[in-house]
């Protein structure tokens, strides 16, 4: 379980925010249930935001290993959580990240705490997809990387449009996914495999 530590001085200012935040939308937040949500609240928005705490290539680097092998490596499915910038509302779904090692390889783990470091920030989806493509290419030598990020937007489940079925899907890739499509192809083909 992650026990997070808080700034108690940045809670309280968080929290007199979001107190002032619900005598604007005409609730009291002195009434009995509200009375400790902006200190939950505060806290709560301080660990969905935990990205900004963490360096994401230090991360990166602190499992990276030789390997001999230069197939394709997939982790499938890594699951997150994030806020949209646009409408602070969550957006949430799986990542699935595919590398071909140019003589190192990282540790698996790290690759979903990577999805995290970035996923825990305001964000947009095309945004977190490249940002972990780029960063595996930068913290070791690879061939290329693929990622491809499916979410579904509360932003427009539950404002705006209202359309409940709705999935969006980016991908972003570098190095030898740019040229080979066949690379390309069987990567979508494995991660589609149950």
């Amino acid at each position: 379980m992650k026990q997070n530590i808080y700034d108690p001085k940045l809670v309280e200012e968080i929290a007199s925010h979001y107190k002032a935040i619900l005598k604007l939308i005409g609730e009291n937040p002195d009434r009995e249930g509200l009375q400790k949500t902006p200190v939950r609240a505060a806290k709560a928005l301080l660990d969905i935001t935990d990205g900004y705490r963490q360096n994401s290539l230090e991360i990166a680097r602190q499992a990276v290993f030789e390997h001999a092998g230069s197939r394709l490596v997939i982790v499938k499915d890594i699951e997150f959580y994030s806020m949209c910038e646009h409408h602070i509302l969550p957006f949430f779904g799986k990542i699935s990240i595919g590398y071909i090692p140019k003589g190192k390889m990282i540790g698996l783990s790290k690759l979903a705490r990577i999805v995290e470091s970035f996923a825990r920030r305001l964000q947009v989806q095309e945004r977190l997809t490249s940002q972990v493509c780029e960063l595996l290419s930068v913290a070791m030598p690879v061939h290329g990387v693929i990622v491809s990020c499916t979410a579904e937007h509360l932003c427009m489940k539950m404002r705006g449009v209202e359309k409940q079925e709705t999935s969006t899907t980016t991908f972003d890739y570098n190095g030898v996914f740019e040229t080979d499509a066949s690379l390309r192809m069987e990567f979508m083909q494995l991660i589609k495999q149950v």
